[in-house]
């Protein structure tokens, strides 16, 4: 498996530490976050939506896959959420070494 894009890394180290300016400086000021409950546009939507998600301690426990496409970062995961293990599909799409462009979903849900 390849090596996690820089990016990439420093999210799941902020969303780990729980530290929500290390998370939001990872967006672009126009990013969108795309989830089946709807769409956080801006990061004043998507700060909010992710400082509920710190609330459940996100951490990574083992990344199952990777692949990475120039400015497009596709993985899936298993994440210790809250008090559950939960497999988990993203794609990150990136402008100017920021995430502009966000999906994900918990699989089972």
């Amino acid at each position: 498996m390849p090596d996690m894009h820089a990016v990439l890394e420093r999210q799941l180290a902020a969303l780990a530490a729980g530290d929500i300016e290390a998370v939001m400086e990872n967006y672009a000021p126009d990013a969108a976050f795309v989830r089946f409950d709807g769409v956080c546009a801006g990061t004043g939507q998507i700060r909010e939506a992710l400082s509920a998600y710190l609330t459940l301690k996100p951490r990574l426990v083992e990344l199952l896959q990777y692949a990475e496409c120039a400015d497009t970062l596709f993985y899936r995961a298993v994440m210790n959420v809250g008090d559950r293990q939960r497999d988990a599909l993203g794609t990150l799409v990136l402008r100017d070494g920021r995430i502009w462009r966000q999906t994900a979903v918990f699989l089972g849900d």
